[in-house]
């Protein structure tokens, strides 16, 4: 009996502490990333920029953005949250 809970702690042990670190290390990515603002804003000042249909956060680490162009092309692209730049989809 004691060896099973001294096996349930450890478990839980190891398990709160792998959260823990996953939850630090999403921080210290979300921490040096610009504010989806500035990123917007980016996007805004685009010559051809018209109108925003989505934008939404990537877990790798950039912006997926979906806009109108005033001749009403749509446009796919990702930004780099750190650097504000255009990326490849990975």
């Amino acid at each position: 009996m004691l060896k099973k809970l001294a096996l349930a702690g450890a478990l839980t042990f190891l398990t709160l502490g792998g959260a823990q670190a996953q939850n630090e290390n999403q921080n210290a990515t979300t921490a040096d990333s610009r504010k989806p603002s500035e990123i917007l804003a980016l996007i805004e000042g685009r010559n051809d920029f018209a109108r925003l249909e989505e934008m939404k956060w990537d877990d790798d680490g950039y912006y997926e953005i979906v806009y109108h162009t005033a001749d009403k092309a749509r446009v796919e692209i990702n930004i780099d949250a750190k650097t504000g730049e255009p990326v490849d989809g990975r």
